[in-house]
């Protein structure tokens, strides 16, 4: 069925409106194909880029991951291209493997390089050479050249048939310049040190030694110094170990002359300063010496000789001889016997266990005839002439065959006679005699039946405790014998050797007279000062190779960067001028410090002048805390005496008291009128200067012996006063080794002012370890105020330490009358009237001293300990510097 076709009714549109235009199909299908084309263009684009980011990233992953960072991905398409300088071929090679491990391999474009293979450089060339008594070992790599003979040549004669352990190795290759005089001066180091370790490369040299003596280390480091070829860089190591002291010997005398030691031993540094204290405070003079070694036959040696000392001094005059445990105390003649009887019982009680006792009082003798007597003479030639008696032809034979081994065969003329009553032990006590005598240059030896005398002049230090040693054995316990030997230091082949602090101490004077000056804004050393350098040169030239510092200085003129190069520019003018005179630099520096340490006041020209300056000081030494103008002006400038305009300050100014370390004179205030005042010019010297000691050591920096110095002048002005030295340090280590190094502290300060004539007889030594902090010892600041050295009036009531626990009630008015204590600064008025006695520490006090004299009677610990260190222990554990 067939539906009519609708009919719409006729629309008309609005009068002004036009019936719109039919797109025809060809237009709209090429717009349709134009989007299509357009998107997929942006499709492809985006898909694009995101494989190249993808493709980088996944090759530059994998070449950090092998750490190849010389190479650099970039992506075209699908196409990675690798650019970058390869090491080497195999490295290339690897590169590319490891990008086609994370991309297509067809995909990866290799556009690597290769470094080009250059010249293979000569190895380091080097040997180790070691030598001791079980033969000699050659390690190292040698350039081809005659330097592999020449070794194992001076190695075969030098191991007396032992065979050489040779492992060196030849490489063809040219060796540095520098490699022969090194190669040289260590085989010539290899032959003249028998226990050692050389190590040779053409940069530098190291030498590691032991010797059997420190006379014998100074020898060889002195011969060491002398080869070392110019500019090369040589470090030098050489130990001597402790001597075995046997017998262990001490002997110490008291008679008219004075008391001495004629030997004296010691096992520890401790033990060294307990006997030479004791031996102070009996009445020695001088600093004394005393040899540290092993054979100590007790470990409580240094108490029994400190009693020995204390039995000599209550006697008058004796003599105490140990030779091992064998104790021997000869009085006088004329000695009260009660204070014999007294003296030798106190020391039978005193002396530990394992010692033995032998203690005499001779009587006058009441007979003159002439005793039988044995001489010899030694002449400074080395012959020797032998008269007196010998008990029969055997004896004589074997005296003259022994002191011809001793003196020489040609240099013996025997001409003694027979007596067969000589008494009994009359050939031991000859034969020990002429022992004793070998060890002097020139002497005599006299031997009677209560006596062996040895007499001379000694080239060695030594001399005297080798005799006393060598007497003591061989005539046995309780025996008497005189040593009176002078040393000469004209004799002493090792006195002409300068050590670094003489040194110094020479350099020190030399600029003292005049200084390095350079013409203004110039690095050029002034014309004028050639002579000056040649002295500096020459004083350098006398001393082994000193790691010094040359420090540049220069006023506040001018920019401070531009003064810093000046001062640096300055210092390696005076470095290079040391080098041009032949001066051994390697172990010296030239450092430039511009304006940044002034000494004096940039504001006059007189102060600008000083610190335009050139200072030449050891590597390593201590710095002083603070200028010697700091010094000096709380010398001149004591709180007590205010400046007035009418009364100026050089009214004021005594004499001048010189500070031997830095040369510069410091003015000293007037004589105290009471040991009030004399403590308060000492706070004023020390309210801005400390005096300093080694770390771990109780040796006084040298940064402070001007400050000592000073010290000495302001006591000799109030002598007698009862003063107690006060040694405290921090909480580092342990309680009992900070307790004797402060005591030992405290008495190197003693011993310091009693070498620059100060009389100590009413002062004090203590040491309070870490009993009496002043700060908080945990942190730096507070550890280095705790570490101090305290003057205190002997009889004022002790202060509480500054701990952080509450404050104690006051102590009674009977406390103990020794201790130390601490008020408030003098240049802040106190709240009120302090009752306290006052330590001379940095910013104290003293309190009125007491009327009396202070008693010593029950006090048995020495008071002073000496100043001199040889052979010293390893330092201790503990941090007090």
């Amino acid at each position: 069925m067939r539906l009519p076709k609708p009919r719409l009714p006729n629309l008309r549109l609005p009068n002004g409106w036009a019936a719109p235009r039919r797109l025809p199909q060809g237009v709209i299908a090429l717009g349709a194909f134009a989007v299509a084309g357009i998107a997929a263009i942006g499709i492809a684009t985006t898909a694009a880029e995101v494989i190249e980011r993808r493709s980088v990233k996944a090759v530059n992953w994998v070449m950090a991951q092998d750490g190849i960072t010389w190479v650099t991905a970039q992506a075209d398409g699908m196409l990675v291209t690798l650019t970058g300088n390869a090491p080497n071929e195999a490295a290339r090679f690897r590169a590319v493997n490891l990008a086609g491990t994370v991309i297509d391999t067809g995909r990866v474009r290799d556009e690597l390089t290769v470094t080009p293979v250059t010249q293979i450089e000569a190895p380091r060339f080097s040997v180790e050479m070691l030598r001791n008594d079980d033969g000699i070992q050659l390690i190292g790599l040698l350039p081809e050249g005659p330097n592999e003979q020449t070794l194992a040549l001076a190695a075969g004669e030098l191991s007396r048939g032992i065979p050489v352990a040779d492992m060196l190795e030849i490489a063809a290759y040219t060796p540095p310049e520098t490699w022969q005089p090194a190669f040289d001066f260590g085989l010539a180091a290899l032959k003249l040190l028998p226990r050692s370790k050389i190590s040779v490369a053409a940069d530098a040299v190291t030498v590691t030694a032991i010797a059997t003596s420190d006379a014998e280390k100074r020898r060889l480091e002195s011969e060491l110094a002398r080869m070392r070829p110019e500019g090369l860089p040589v470090t030098i190591d050489i130990s001597a170990p402790r001597p075995v002291i046997t017998p262990f010997t001490l002997r110490f005398v008291k008679d008219a002359e004075g008391a001495r030691f004629d030997a004296c031993s010691a096992d520890t540094e401790a033990a060294r300063s307990r006997i030479l204290a004791a031996a102070i405070a009996a009445g020695m003079e001088g600093k004394g010496s005393c040899t540290i070694g092993l054979g100590v036959p007790s470990p409580r040696w240094a108490e029994a000789v400190e009693s020995a000392i204390r039995a000599v001094t209550a006697i008058g005059n004796a003599t105490v001889t140990f030779s091992d445990a064998d104790v021997s105390l000869i009085a006088a003649e004329g000695t009260d016997q009660s204070a014999f009887d007294r003296a030798v019982g106190e020391l039978k009680a005193a002396l530990p266990a394992s010692f033995s006792l032998a203690a005499s009082l001779p009587r006058p003798a009441t007979v003159t005839a002439g005793p039988a007597e044995f001489t010899a003479t030694l002449a400074p030639t080395g012959k020797v002439d032998m008269r007196g008696r010998l008990t029969d032809d055997m004896v004589r034979a074997a005296v003259d065959s022994f002191a011809k081994v001793e003196f020489g065969a040609g240099n013996v003329y025997n001409a003694t006679r027979l007596d067969p009553e000589l008494p009994d032990g009359w050939p031991v006590r000859v034969l020990a005699g002429i022992e004793a005598l070998g060890e002097l240059e020139e002497g005599s030896l006299l031997v009677r039946q209560d006596t062996v005398e040895v007499s001379g002049v000694t080239g060695s230090q030594n001399a005297r405790g080798r005799i006393s040693q060598i007497l003591s054995e061989k005539l046995g316990q309780g025996k008497t014998f005189k040593v009176d030997v002078r040393y000469d230091e004209a004799r002493d082949p090792l006195a002409a050797l300068p050590t670094p602090e003489e040194c110094m101490a020479t350099l020190d004077a030399i600029l003292s007279e005049q200084k390095i000056t350079f013409p203004p804004g110039s690095a050029e050393i002034d014309g004028t000062n050639a002579q000056l350098m040649t002295r500096i040169a020459d004083a350098l030239n006398e001393c082994t190779a000193l790691p010094l510092e040359i420090a540049g200085h220069t006023d506040s003129q001018g920019s401070e960067e531009g003064n810093r190069a000046l001062s640096q520019a300055r210092a390696d003018a005076v470095l290079l001028a040391l080098q041009g005179r032949r001066v051994e630099v390697s172990l010296m520096r030239a450092v430039g410090y511009g304006e940044s340490r002034p000494i004096a006041d940039n504001g006059s020209e007189e102060g600008r002048e000083a610190n335009r300056r050139i200072e030449i000081t050891m590597i390593g030494a201590p710095e002083a805390d603070t200028t010697v103008a700091d010094a000096a002006a709380a010398l001149a400038e004591p709180p007590e005496t205010p400046e007035t305009p009418e009364t100026p300050v050089a009214a004021t100014k005594a004499p001048e008291a010189v500070a031997e370390a830095t040369g510069t004179t410091l003015a000293a205030p007037l004589p105290p009128a009471d040991a009030a005042a004399c403590v308060a010019n000492i706070t004023a010297l020390l309210s801005r200067n400390k005096i300093t000691f080694d770390p771990g050591s109780d040796d006084i920096s040298s940064a402070s012996a001007g400050l000592v110095s000073a010290l000495g002048e302001l006591l000799k002005q109030c002598p007698g006063k009862p003063i107690e030295v006060a040694g405290h340090t921090d909480s580092q280590g342990t309680s009992r080794n900070n307790l004797t190094l402060s005591e030992d502290r405290a008495k190197a300060v003693l011993v310091a002012l009693k070498e620059r004539g100060v009389d100590v007889s009413t002062m004090k030594a203590v040491g309070y370890g870490e009993d009496k902090p002043i700060a908080d010892n945990s942190t730096e600041e507070g550890r280095e105020a705790n570490r101090r050295i305290e003057f205190t009036l002997i009889g004022e009531p002790a202060p509480a330490p500054a701990t952080d626990e509450p404050a104690a009630p006051e102590a009674p008015a009977n406390s103990a009358p020794d201790q130390p204590a601490q008020v408030e600064n003098p240049a802040e008025p106190p709240a009120e009237p302090p009752t306290d006695a006052q330590p001379v520490t940095t910013g104290t006090t003293p309190a009125t001293p007491p009327t009396g004299a202070p008693d010593f009677s029950n006090d048995t610990s020495p008071s002073i300990a000496p100043q001199e260190k040889t052979l010293r222990p390893s330092p201790r554990p503990a941090n007090n510097g």
